[in-house]
C-alpha cells in the first residue's frame, strides 16, 4: 500500500496517516513518517540488490 501511495507522489506524512499497524503493541495506530521512510528505503535497497544480482 505504501508503494502505491508513493507512486501517487504522496508525502511520507500523508502515507503514514493512511496506514494502520495491524499487529503488535502498536496495533491500530499509524506508523510515524520516519517508519514509512525506513520501510520504503529498505524495499528500494532490496529491489536494487535483486536487479544487480539478477
Amino acid at each position: 500500500m505504501a508503494l502505491h501511495l508513493r507512486e501517487q507522489e504522496m508525502s511520507r506524512r500523508d502515507i503514514a496517516k493512511r496506514l494502520v499497524i495491524t499487529t503488535g503493541t502498536k496495533k491500530g495506530q499509524h506508523p510515524s513518517p520516519a517508519t514509512v521512510m525506513r520501510m520504503l528505503r529498505k524495499h528500494d535497497e532490496h529491489t536494487t540488490a535483486m536487479e544487480i544480482n539478477g
